[in-house]
């Protein structure tokens, strides 16, 4: 099969598909979705009446191999290693020609989808792979104190600034005037490489864990992984539900799930031709001939609704409980936070999973010849992409809803059994009605910015 496009040409066409490939009518998924979400927490109510999940003792030790395998330094070291190979690579890529480049789809592809789809399956990556990370280490190995962690980490910090990266990272995408082009890119990481190594510097490896956005977006997606760690060290495998109610409760930890997942909708939503005819006709005209910045102050004003319609409805679903004190009910917010992770791990994948399958292939092409002078470094010249999920779009739209509805699902799981452990008993089943509403509304209206467009 011919490649049809490269990374640079058509990244941020996510090849959503159209709901004429649903197997059934679009009004039949919007409406069955909610429905089995409905019936769902119906029958979860009823036959879940005591909390099953948040046990420190929850999970079967595996093997002493396995945690002697993921503990190993030597191993570790050649992963970080390769990682910080790679990132070399890119930064050589950055000021190679703009065509064919591999910066922007190794940047939107495999860095902020393929990372997540590893921090689901294995952990949180990121922690490992980081380059700055990495670095950071090197350093205080060397030269100790002196050089990394010059003052602790403020607590009041907590995820604020990897929050303020994140949104930084979906407006370059979604809202900024030229999100696919090299030197946009490249600007992006120049700012990200030296405000993480600064950050660093300062305040230590503590900063590459909750202020480094990418680190904050692994743990989070690593809350669904059914490996983890116990107190004592050892890997263990357990229910993904155990290990979504590890999810750190911070400063800024809320902020951070409505912008990953109101930027998705966002997206979504962007496809959508009224809001391009609106955007091009506010801006003067299309294209080139129309006003970029209008253009722009518009797509960020629209993730900006989206981010906050996400922020303010789960915030006020969350604290619309009776019968608890308000210490609790003010924290509330925080304690429900887990519930939506598999909300946003869900919809993100149903969102760019096939961009990962079938971009990624062009983007791991494109790194064999990252200034574009004929190299075949990777002995991949004669690969070509298989679309596979473009192949099958009937198929790929079902995955799309089944990852939908799952995750809210798994999130009205969530949030019901986190209600038994917080909520006293009178208020229990009555304290998550405002939580199914609200997630109820997300899903039919994450299934419509999904297919309707």
């Amino acid at each position: 099969m011919t490649p049809t496009a490269r990374p640079t040409e058509t990244l941020l066409a996510h090849g959503l598909g159209g709901s004429e490939f649903l197997p059934v009518p679009l009004t039949a998924v919007l409406i069955g979705g909610a429905w089995a979400l409905t019936i769902s927490f119906a029958v979860i109510a009823f036959a879940w009446r005591t909390p099953r999940y948040g046990r420190s003792d929850a999970g079967r030790e595996l093997p002493g191999c396995v945690t002697s395998t993921v503990d190993n330094r030597w191993l570790r070291g050649v992963l970080a290693g390769a990682a910080l190979i790679l990132t070399a690579w890119l930064v050589v890529a950055a000021f190679g020609p703009s065509h064919d480049n591999p910066l922007p789809g190794s940047f939107y592809v495999l860095l902020w989808v393929g990372m997540i789809v590893l921090s689901v399956l294995i952990g949180p990556v990121w922690r490992l792979l980081s380059p700055i990370r990495t670095v950071l280490r090197i350093a205080r190995g060397i030269f100790g104190s002196r050089v990394v962690g010059l003052t602790d980490y403020p607590r009041r910090l907590g995820w604020w600034p990897a929050a303020f990266g994140l949104f930084a990272f979906v407006w370059l995408e979604l809202a900024s005037p030229e999100p696919n082009s090299v030197s946009s890119v490249r600007i992006w990481l120049l700012c990200y490489l030296a405000i993480t190594l600064v950050g660093g510097i300062i305040c230590g490896l503590r900063w590459t864990e909750d202020a480094d956005p990418f680190a904050v977006y692994s743990t989070v997606a690593s809350r669904l992984s059914p490996f983890a760690k116990n107190p004592d060290g050892r890997v263990i495998v357990r229910s993904p539900m155990n290990s979504l109610t590890t999810l750190p409760i911070r400063p800024g930890t809320v902020t951070v799930l409505a912008i990953l997942l109101g930027s998705t909708a966002f997206d979504s939503f962007s496809a959508f031709p009224q809001w391009q005819d609106f955007v091009a006709e506010q801006a003067g005209g299309d294209g080139a001939d129309g006003n970029q910045a209008i253009a722009t102050l518009l797509s960020t004003a629209g993730l900006l609704v989206f981010v906050g319609v996400v922020a303010v409805t789960f915030w006020s679903a969350a604290r619309a409980v009776g019968g608890v004190q308000p210490d609790l009910r003010r924290r509330l917010p925080g304690l429900m936070a887990h519930s939506l992770v598999p909300i946003v791990i869900g919809y993100i994948l149903a969102h760019y999973l096939q961009s990962l399958v079938e971009q990624g292939q062009e983007a791991i092409l494109a790194l064999g010849d990252p200034l574009g002078r004929g190299w075949n470094l990777l002995w991949l010249s004669d690969a070509h992409p298989v679309y596979i999920m473009s192949d099958h779009p009937t198929v790929t739209v079902t995955l799309k809803v089944v990852f939908v509805v799952g995750g809210h699902m798994l999130g009205v799981a969530a949030a019901h059994d986190a209600s038994l452990r917080l909520l006293p008993r009178r208020h229990q089943l009555t304290g998550q009605l405002t939580m199914m509403v609200t997630m109820v509304c997300y899903t039919f209206l994450g299934l419509y910015l999904l297919f309707g467009g």
